[in-house]
């Protein structure tokens, strides 16, 4: 009973000793997480071949683990990303992928929640990174548009920065973004956006109509593959240039889903959401559609992403997928930080993270 006495009355004195130094402790603590935190590089991590990551893997509409449309793509140690939604280039941080790093950015289409993380990620590009020139943006016709409207918004902001900081962290001649449109594809062709360092990003046409110009890309790098559609319908091109690729990207609205979602609006009277869950319904894939473009194309793996609406309740996500594994069984519903690498000089295709 003693003993009992002394081990209590010694695990008190040390919890005491413990919470009197506790700003100390917690001091220590975060000197040493800053220090490998700060110091951390998914990239120099990764093997040869090509990689990537949902930075991203939701539409407009918020969900606690699916962000505006971002994806990371890697070949061999280059870093780009398709698209730049919401909290996109927060999340590349999250994962450990260096934004200062980010060689480009390639649009899809200038919807809101593709482009409105635009200014972010360029900003912290800059800050972050020692880079001579202006972040690269790939895009369609408009693409020039989008940019200067960005750079615009933040000219104030370069000036700030480079006052505050100067030439070693804030150079103005790399403050930005810079455009660099190309001509659209017509269906049936690719047009070449980059090669360089053995990677070649080819861009398709897809269907986002009334959207447009609207396209989707194809990465290719020492033999492995990779196309990430963009918003579209089930389209014959896709499944055309997405013969054999390694992981198909697809995006995927669920119309049973967004169906309920109507029909709710309806019951509660309002008519604006009523009016949007009617309209978009015509310009999405479904899972399903998405599934057979991977089966006729003969895709080594499905990632969904911008998925729609959010998958917020258990369960939902069979009802989502309303069947599409039955079509196509090797998938992936995609969420934030889900990650796959190609290995080069293999047809390996690994799933390195499930999530954030």
């Amino acid at each position: 009973m003693k003993k009992s006495a002394v081990v209590i009355g010694v695990a008190l004195v040390l919890a005491a000793i413990a919470y009197s130094q506790r700003a100390n402790i917690a001091a220590r603590l975060l000197e040493q997480g800053l220090a490998s935190r700060l110091g951390a590089n998914a990239l120099a991590e990764l093997e040869d071949g090509l990689h990537l990551a949902l930075c991203g893997a939701g539409g407009p509409l918020p969900a606690p683990d699916a962000s505006g449309p971002c994806v990371a793509v890697v070949a061999g140690a280059a870093l780009y990303v398709v698209d730049a939604g919401t909290d996109g280039v927060r999340n590349l941080s999250r994962m450990g992928y260096p934004v200062g790093d980010l060689q480009g950015v390639f649009l899809t289409h200038f919807h809101s929640d593709h482009i409105d993380g635009l200014g972010e990620m360029g900003t912290l590009r800059w800050a972050s990174g020692d880079n001579d020139s202006p972040l690269p943006v790939y895009g369609p016709p408009g693409v020039t548009a989008v940019v200067d409207g960005f750079n615009l918004a933040y000219a104030q902001d370069f000036s700030y920065r480079h006052q505050h900081h100067g030439d070693s962290v804030a150079p103005l001649r790399a403050a930005g973004l810079g455009a660099n449109p190309f001509a659209m594809p017509a269906l049936g062709e690719l047009t070449t956006v980059l090669d360089a360092g053995g990677l070649k990003v080819e861009a398709l046409a897809v269907d986002h109509s009334p959207v447009e110009p609207a396209v989707g890309y194809r990465f290719s790098y020492k033999g492995r593959s990779l196309l990430i559609t963009g918003d579209t319908v089930k389209l014959a091109n896709i499944a055309q240039f997405a013969q054999g690729v390694d992981l198909l990207v697809h995006e995927a609205l669920a119309p049973n889903l967004v169906n309920l979602m109507h029909d709710a609006a309806l019951q509660n009277g309002d008519n604006v959401l009523a009016k949007i869950t009617h309209d978009i319904l015509d310009y999405h894939a479904s899972p399903v559609d998405a599934a057979e473009t991977a089966r006729s194309a003969g895709v080594g793996h499905l990632l969904y992403y911008h998925i729609v609406p959010p998958l917020v309740v258990p369960g939902q996500e069979t009802l989502f997928l309303n069947g599409a594994g039955d079509i196509f069984p090797r998938y992936t519903v995609g969420k934030d930080g889900v990650s796959f690498s190609l290995p080069a000089g293999t047809d390996a295709i690994v799933q390195t993270r499930g999530g954030l």
